[in-house]
C-alpha cells in the first residue's frame, strides 16, 4: 500500500503548513483515511480522520481548533491543514488508511496501512 506523506518542514511558531498524502486511487476512493503524528519518545497521536466518501470528518477535542483534514478528488490527495503552529506540534506526521468506520477516538492499531511520515519542526 502506497501512502506517501509530504509537505513537512521547518516553520516558525504561528505559521501554517499543509501536509499532503497521495495514496493509490483505490485507497483514496475506498478507504477511510486519517492523520497521526509521533514526537520523539511519545506514542503515535491521532489528529483527524475522514470518511472514504468525504462526507464526514472526525477530530479529538484537542485537535479541532487548528487542524483540518480534507480530500481533493481531482488530485487524489489527502490534506492536513495545520494553523497557528506551536513548538509542541513538532513531530513526524503520518497518513494512514483503514476499512474501519472513522470516529473521533481512533488509535493507531485501527490502521493497517501506513505511509512514510513527513517531519514537521516548529521553532519558537
Amino acid at each position: 500500500v502506497q501512502l506517501q506523506a509530504s509537505g513537512g518542514g521547518l516553520v516558525q511558531a504561528g505559521g501554517s503548513l499543509r501536509l499532503s498524502c497521495a495514496p493509490s486511487a483505490h485507497i483514496f476512493s475506498s478507504y477511510n483515511m486519517a492523520w497521526f503524528r509521533q514526537a520523539p519518545g511519545k506514542e503515535r497521536e491521532f489528529i483527524a480522520a475522514i470518511k472514504w466518501d468525504n462526507r464526514d470528518s472526525y477530530y479529538p477535542e484537542s485537535m479541532k481548533a487548528r487542524f483540518t483534514i480534507s480530500k481533493d478528488y481531482a488530485k487524489n490527495t489527502l490534506y492536513l491543514q495545520i494553523n497557528s503552529l506551536k513548538p509542541e506540534d513538532t513531530a513526524t506526521y503520518y497518513c494512514a488508511a483503514t476499512t474501519l468506520l472513522p470516529t473521533a477516538t481512533m488509535r493507531s492499531v485501527n490502521f493497517a496501512s501506513w505511509g512514510q511520515g513527513t517531519q514537521v519542526t516548529v521553532s519558537s
